[in-house]
């Protein structure tokens, strides 16, 4: 399998990810409908965003956000720091992996957690920008 997997990246090929494998955007960059800055942009993408990565290409990588849109981005810009995003109206980020814990704060859809890890029973733990910690419902975000 490696041996394949060198030679198709020797030959220029685009190379599909083999497991689900998430990213997150460092800086707020355009997204383009062709592995190319020639392709037509599409839109701009906010820094601490995740993305699941499909596919690398020579220095660029399609991506598919929340939404489950693909783009490509130039594979600079993406880095392998974690985060997910809200998807749900009002995230509640609790104290502890347990719904009866105590609410350390709500977070609205499309904001950006960093991803700290996974605990049992379907919580992931997240860090806020602002240096809150907690645990989210693994159905009330995107990109673990």
């Amino acid at each position: 399998m490696k041996r394949l997997l060198g030679l198709l990246l020797g030959a220029g090929l685009a190379v599909p990810a083999l497991a689900i494998e998430y990213r997150t955007v460092n800086i707020a960059t355009v997204l383009y409908d062709a592995p190319s800055l020639r392709g037509s942009k599409l839109f701009v993408i906010r820094r601490g965003t995740p993305v699941e990565l499909v596919v690398n290409l020579e220095g660029w990588s399609k991506v598919r956000d929340a939404d489950g849109g693909l783009a490509w981005i130039e594979a600079a810009a993406l880095v392998k720091r974690r985060s997910v995003i809200v998807t749900v109206a009002r995230a509640q980020v609790r104290q502890n992996a347990d719904e009866a814990a105590a609410l350390v704060f709500e977070a609205e859809k499309n904001v950006s957690l960093e991803y700290l890890e996974t605990s049992p029973g379907g919580w992931v733990k997240v860090r806020h920008r602002e240096g809150q910690t907690g645990f989210v419902r693994i159905n009330q975000i995107w990109g673990f």
